[in-house]
């Protein structure tokens, strides 16, 4: 059970970024992540883009995982028409 006082630790990686990326190369990714999450039309961050953005990813990991799932079984007869062979 979830309770309000538990206390979630943040881990803030912007100062290894710069320190590995250099100042330009820190700019040009924070611009990529906004380019990601930005409605293209109003060229802004909005709620709905961040929901689109959102439901894009999780429905890439989904694919992605039911892809894996099927390689999976799909060497295991593989492997198994092998052996009962």
């Amino acid at each position: 059970m979830l309770t309000n006082n538990k206390k979630y630790q943040f881990h803030d990686f912007l100062p290894l970024m710069a320190e590995k990326l250099g100042g330009d190369g820190l700019i040009d990714e924070m611009c990529k992540g906004f380019q990601l999450l930005m409605d293209r039309d109003k060229g802004v961050i909005t709620f709905d883009s961040l929901k689109k953005s959102m439901l894009d990813q999780f429905c890439l990991n989904v694919m992605e995982n039911m892809n894996n799932t099927c390689y999976s079984r799909q060497a295991g007869r593989e492997s198994s028409d092998r052996c009962s062979h």
